[in-house]
């Protein structure tokens, strides 16, 4: 009983620790408290990478943090820190014209808070501002493609999840026209994101606008990055072949340009597949990226 007693305790005061770990913080931004979370690392030398992972619409930070904890271990290894940011109410002011959120309504200067975020980790961890790179779903996809159209010297590389761009009728940024290391990440069978292109509708009548297609999306990144010809293409490992889906990747890369990536999940839904674990694929990506 004792022994029992005491294995219980020092369970609880592990909980304790790791919750302990979390910090929330936040930046006035145009007179917006913007709030972001994070596990502060037990060492992290200078010059470490930030890595910013984005929510979708209707979600939070500290809700993505339940996908991403094989990844945040990698990260610790990686020097990564990854943050976790919470859109305005919910939601992004991404490139969609079309967004009824109050996010867009209200046009919430998005870049000056990553802006100021980065700033804040330069300050308090040292962190080298030419390693920044972001991983956004769904929403936080579009949010993660408004960064790299919008501030292309700020991020080294940038993942988007079950996203494709918005169509040229409902692109409200100002792209800046240079090439970005891009990887997306879709499903062939999403029924909100259309890997054909088309209207994005959340719920009953939350109507996002028209996005391209998945081929359009990887089109437009790997033109800026003056690729030609087609992808090299690679099957990878069925791992689940209870989940009905299976994943081909399509990669643009060659020594002195950005890569360019596409994971093609054939069956997937607007969601994660089983097969491999999207995060991780993210990081690994980013690290890449700084051997380029």
């Amino acid at each position: 009983m004792k022994r029992s007693m005491m294995v219980c305790l020092l369970a609880g005061l592990s909980a304790s620790f790791a919750r302990a770990q979390l910090v929330s913080d936040s930046l006035l931004i145009e007179g917006h408290y913007r709030v972001f979370h994070y596990n502060t690392p037990a060492t992290l030398p200078d010059r470490s990478s930030l890595m910013f992972v984005l929510h979708g619409s209707g979600g939070t930070g500290e809700g993505m943090m339940k996908s991403t904890e094989r990844m945040e271990q990698q990260a610790n290894a990686s020097r990564v820190l990854v943050v976790y940011p919470d859109g305005y109410k919910r939601y992004w002011n991404e490139c969609r014209k079309l967004s009824p959120a109050q996010a867009n309504l209200e046009n919430i200067n998005e870049q000056a808070f990553f802006d100021g975020m980065i700033r804040y980790f330069q300050k308090r961890y040292q962190i080298d501002p030419s390693r920044v790179f972001a991983a956004g779903t769904s929403g936080g996809g579009h949010m993660a493609y408004k960064l790299a159209l919008t501030m292309p010297t700020t991020f080294r590389a940038i993942t988007a999840i079950i996203a494709n761009l918005p169509d040229s009728t409902n692109l409200d940024c100002q792209p800046s026209g240079k090439a970005v290391a891009m990887m997306i990440i879709n499903g062939t069978l999403d029924p909100i994101n259309p890997y054909q292109g088309g209207p994005v509708i959340l719920g009953r009548n939350m109507n996002m606008g028209v996005v391209r297609s998945t081929e359009r999306t990887l089109n437009y990144w790997a033109g800026l990055a003056r690729y030609k010809g087609d992808p090299a293409r690679e099957s990878l490992p069925d791992v689940d072949p209870t989940d009905g889906k299976t994943i081909e990747r399509y990669t643009y890369r060659q020594k002195g340009k950005p890569e360019v990536v596409l994971l093609k999940v054939i069956g997937g839904k607007h969601d994660y597949p089983n097969d491999i674990d999207v995060h991780l694929e993210a990081l690994t990506f980013f690290m890449r990226q700084l051997t380029q």
